[in-house]
């Protein structure tokens, strides 16, 4: 997709859910509705949803896509780094990240965002992956971060 048909595609979709999003306080709905309006409007998105951490695990939230692992090894894959560096990672090729966690093998790269709280305090991942080599890029990093702060943006 050309970069400028992504970034028009990523602004409605702000619109949308600044639009749903003050129809409920509740982060965990809101993190589900932002899952589904991501899921079903970028055609190169092949899973999409959250892991949460929970009693230092990282467990998998609500999704859409193939089934998920359920628990993620701790330190291990694209989803702790991101966690552990408190950034965005952006994967061009899932094969060739040291660790990577292999819940479905038509994966092939990956866009992990910090879920960050109120407070600053990550407690979770949004976490996407392609069945194409390099799906994502600079516009997908920022869209999706303006994205996940808007989740905890008072309407």
């Amino acid at each position: 997709m050309d970069q400028k048909k992504k970034t028009g595609r990523y602004e409605r979709m702000q619109m949308q859910l600044e639009g749903l999003f003050p129809k409920s306080d509740n982060t965990y709905a809101r993190l589900s509705s932002l899952i589904a309006v991501l899921h079903h409007k970028m055609d190169y998105y092949f899973w999409t949803g959250c892991y949460y951490l929970n009693d230092g695990k990282l467990v998998v939230g609500q999704y859409q896509g193939p089934v998920a692992c359920m628990e993620l090894k701790k330190d291990t894959g694209v989803c702790w780094a991101a966690i552990n560096a408190q950034e965005t990672f952006v994967v061009e090729d899932v094969h060739a990240f040291p660790g990577h966690i292999a819940c479905d093998s038509r994966s092939q790269s990956e866009i992990v965002v910090p879920i960050k709280n109120e407070k600053g305090e990550i407690i979770g991942v949004l976490d996407i992956d392609s069945k194409e080599k390099g799906s994502f890029d600079q516009v997908d990093k920022e869209a999706l971060e303006k994205l996940v702060r808007t989740v905890f943006q008072t309407f």
